[in-house]
């Protein structure tokens, strides 16, 4: 019985030696993909970010912060992805691919509404005619335009009160008074 558990012990070190062994190309490989791959994706990014500024005014650097931190998500994801794949846990980077996108619709649909303000606020920082300063009607509610966000839009009446809207409100109808005095 002794001689058995010494036999079944000397198996198991041998096995777990013989996969530590085929298992070090493997993460090897894995280190120098992470390595290379961090430094392509700060490069990419580095790229966009100053192809995103240049396109867009200092006024949408908010556009740009969200555009490149998109990118930036997707790249690191598929990278993540990549280096599982490389390591030998392939399986686990096709389930976790598959769960992410699954969570990733239901985070969508939980966020809707933010989301929709957000592109709402993308047009309204693009659109000219709708800039700092100008005098807007927005529902029933008039005044000027104090600040344009990503998700909301602030507004300074009359009397002095700020009234902050969410951007799809105020995409979705908006009107420039004539008197606007913005650009003058």
């Amino acid at each position: 019985m002794r001689q058995t558990a010494v036999l079944t012990v000397q198996q198991t070190l041998d096995q777990v030696a013989g996969g530590v062994e085929a298992a070090i190309p493997r993460l090897v490989s894995g280190l120098i993909f992470g390595v290379v791959a961090y430094a392509l994706i700060k490069i990419v990014l580095s790229v966009i970010g100053g192809v995103l500024r240049r396109y867009y005014s200092s006024r949408q650097a908010l556009v740009v912060q969200l555009l490149v931190t998109v990118i930036g998500m997707f790249l690191w994801f598929g990278a993540a992805l990549a280096f599982l794949s490389i390591v030998g846990l392939g399986g686990i980077a096709a389930s976790l691919g598959t769960a992410v996108g699954f969570i990733a619709l239901g985070v969508s649909y939980a966020l809707s509404e933010m989301i929709e303000d957000t592109v709402a606020g993308v047009y309204l920082l693009q659109d000219p005619d709708f800039e700092v300063g100008d005098r807007v009607v927005v529902d029933k509610m008039e005044g000027t335009v104090a600040a344009i966000e990503l998700r909301k839009s602030r507004f300074t009446l009359d009397n002095g009160d700020t009234v902050v809207l969410a951007n799809r409100d105020v995409e979705a109808e908006w009107t420039k008074r004539a008197d606007s005095t913005a650009g003058e």
